[in-house]
């Protein structure tokens, strides 16, 4: 009975009548006669039991004996209601207790959490307190085990724990880069690896922890891969490894792909991402992206000497032509009207507009200058949304002059150029370009007011950096432009979130902006455009930049395809001869003027000497007097009549003499109209000179 009365004089139990001390000794000592077990030999699940039917009021004190005395120190994560603070002040001291929760509310504070918050923070503490059996931070970011923040005690509690992990290493007790494992993606995917070949799956997560590909892009062949398994556990369970794959099996599957359909060989075919789309045949892209992940997989594994290399991964792998014929450039752009509403949506949003939380407290989770800041760089900047949240404090400049930047802290002027320096793309290195100045301004205004933080690991360079946009500890989430952002000003502007081409996305906003700016009164050149959005060739660019119908509208006018064929020459219509009645009896009344002299001949259209009109009986020359006669008179009416033209009187027209002599040598043998070739005329024959040009 000794180690019992020990421990609850050392938590200072009350012993006023009914006596908690009396209650816990005895429960202990009955529990003993009970199991004919000494206390400091009872295991964990005799201690579960034995608080489970332990009075509410004296199971803390219980607890107590079994942490001090029998070294269990995770007993309060099987009571979820325990009040960890009031344990945890007993057994590690209150004082020691609120100076360390004192240490992480002035970090707290100065990130910008509001006082609601620290409640889950303390409680976090106290189970980081009690796990490691120390009330110090020094002590506790040393002892206290990352795999212990997945206790199941309130996703809160847990989200809460994680953020005073970041706060040590806000403080320096640990390394803030402890916490990001990069083992998440096989994490999320071993669930899927539960109806895979064993031997598959084993394999799969070798390849996993060793390809230098990113996180990212291994997460998206991991789910590739498990379908693979999946369709080989059913068809060929004898090929669970990949060294037993051949080229016929291969070809089978690459078959099978090209028939899959959505939800097919999937884990969780019915999930709400695409549970209306199951069924239906995968886009191309996908079937794709699914023979890639295939072609990395088994050419991994064979330059590496796992397995034989029996056939060559990236031929018997390759995406079928037909399905390729189908992958090309299409950008997604969001229409004009649309567009423009999004934009007067971004310039005009208030804080009124912001979602709310009102078990928070607070009108909306991030501030508004962030808000608007987030908005305007989407809006205008062209970037993707992973370049977008890894933006870094400063990365605004301004240059007034050729050469000349802006001092930190000076206003720029009207004509200044604001600068953007984008981070490590995709595809290439950091470079900078330049943006609308709204954006300059709308970052400007969120540094003035951003607190300071720990820098964060940019994963994909691997330093660490300080991120514009960045709350509370927590860097900008990849999902917040799509699902909270795009959705706000959708609503504010009056646009569905969706249109023919599908939603609306973060990435559709680049390619809407990429198409304006190469369709614009003044546009950028492909290579200009290439450089802007930061692509490596301009083959990139072409799936972002698309040639609006207006625009081809406009080349195809310019480049003036029915001129090209048709010239306008003019008509001097005699109306006496007309209103006379003298046309009808054989008067010539059309006379087309040939710049040397007019023709009288009716079909001047049809005649093959237009180009190079023979002195016939149909010419009349300027300079004769009916000529003279015909400009003098009053009643004359002035036409244009559009003329189709060959391809030698087109070459006559634009090419010059050399092509008038070749037109002249054809038609030296052709009969003119009254009858008579050129040759037979004996007469020189003159190119008609085109009067006007459309």
């Amino acid at each position: 009975m000794l180690p019992i009365e020990d421990v609850v004089e050392a938590i200072g139990v009350s012993s006023t009548r009914p006596s908690p001390r009396v209650a816990v000794i005895h429960r202990c000592v009955h529990a003993m006669f009970r199991m004919q077990t000494p206390v400091w030999a009872w295991s964990r699940q005799q201690w579960v039991e034995i608080l489970r039917h332990t009075d509410p009021d004296n199971r803390t004190h219980c607890m107590a004996v079994a942490y001090l005395v029998g070294g269990y120190r995770d007993l309060h994560f099987e009571f979820p209601k325990t009040n960890r603070y009031r344990f945890a002040s007993r057994l590690l001291g209150s004082q020691a207790l609120d100076d360390s929760f004192a240490r992480l509310q002035a970090v707290l504070t100065g990130w910008g959490y509001a006082a609601a918050s620290h409640a889950y923070v303390r409680e976090a503490l106290c189970d980081m307190a009690l796990t490691t059996g120390s009330a110090q931070l020094e002590e506790i970011a040393a002892r206290f085990d990352v795999a212990d923040i997945a206790r199941e005690s309130g996703p809160r509690v847990a989200r809460a724990g994680r953020l005073v992990l970041r706060v040590f290493g806000s403080l320096g007790l640990r390394d803030s880069t402890s916490t990001q494992a990069d083992d998440g993606g096989w994490v999320k995917g071993r669930a899927t690896a539960a109806d895979v070949l064993p031997e598959w799956a084993r394999w799969i997560r070798r390849w996993f922890d060793t390809s230098m590909l990113s996180r990212r892009t291994r997460e998206e062949y991991l789910g590739a891969l498990m379908k693979a398994g999946r369709w080989m556990t059913v068809h060929h369970p004898e090929a669970a490894s990949p060294s037993a794959w051949t080229r016929s099996l291969a070809a089978e599957y690459v078959a099978a792909v090209d028939r899959m359909t959505l939800g097919e060989w999937s884990h969780m075919p019915h999930t709400r991402r695409y549970i209306d789309g199951v069924g239906l045949p995968l886009d191309p892209s996908t079937k794709a992206a699914h023979l890639g992940a295939m072609r990395a997989f088994f050419r991994d594994a064979q330059e590496w000497g796992w397995i034989d290399g029996r056939f060559d991964a990236g031929r018997v792998f390759r995406t079928p032509r037909a399905t390729r014929a189908l992958i090309g450039p299409e950008p997604r752009v969001i229409t004009d009207d649309v567009w423009a509403k999004l934009l007067w949506a971004g310039l005009n949003l208030t804080p009124a507009d912001l979602p709310s939380h009102g078990w928070s407290g607070r009108a909306s989770w991030y501030p508004f200058d962030l808000v608007q800041a987030i908005a305007v760089t989407w809006l205008f900047a062209g970037l993707r949304m992973n370049e977008i949240v890894r933006l870094r404090v400063g990365c605004v400049r301004w240059q007034a002059d050729p050469g000349a930047m802006v001092e930190d802290g000076s206003q720029p002027s009207a004509g200044a150029v604001c600068l953007l320096d984008v981070p490590v793309t995709k595809t290439g290195t950091a470079f900078t370009k330049p943006v609308d100045r709204l954006v300059g301004e709308a970052i400007g205004r969120w540094e003035a007011v951003r607190s300071a933080h720990l820098p964060l690991v940019d994963h994909k360079t691997g330093e660490r950096v300080d991120l514009l946009f960045a709350y509370r500890g927590h860097r900008l989430g990849s999902g917040y432009v799509n699902h909270i952002l795009i959705p706000l000003l959708s609503a504010k502007a009056n646009v569905p979130t969706a249109d023919a081409r599908g939603r609306i996305t973060s990435h559709r906003a680049r390619s809407t902006i990429a198409t304006q700016l190469y369709n614009a009164k003044d546009p950028m050149t492909l290579f200009e455009l290439q450089a802007w959005l930061g692509h490596r060739s301009p083959a990139s660019t072409q799936y972002y930049a698309k040639i609006t119908p207006m625009t081809l509208a406009k080349a195809y006018n310019d480049a003036g395809y029915f001129a090209r064929n048709v010239r306008a020459i003019e008509v001097l219509v005699d109306r006496d001869a007309v209103q006379s009645g003298a046309a009808a009896s054989g008067t010539p009344w059309q006379h087309f003027d040939l710049g040397h002299g007019y023709c009288t001949y009716n079909f001047f259209e049809q005649c093959p000497h237009r180009m190079a009109c023979a002195r016939c009986a149909f010419y009349v020359p300027k300079e004769s007097t009916q000529a003279q006669l015909l400009e003098a008179k009053d009643n004359l009416q002035r036409m244009l009549v559009q003329i189709p033209l060959t391809d030698d009187e087109r070459a006559a027209v634009e090419e010059g003499d050399s092509a008038v002599q070749h037109l002249l040598e054809r038609l030296a043998d052709i009969p003119t109209p009254p009858g008579p070739t050129p040759r037979e005329i004996g007469l020189t024959l003159l190119p008609m000179v085109p009067r006007h040009t459309p």
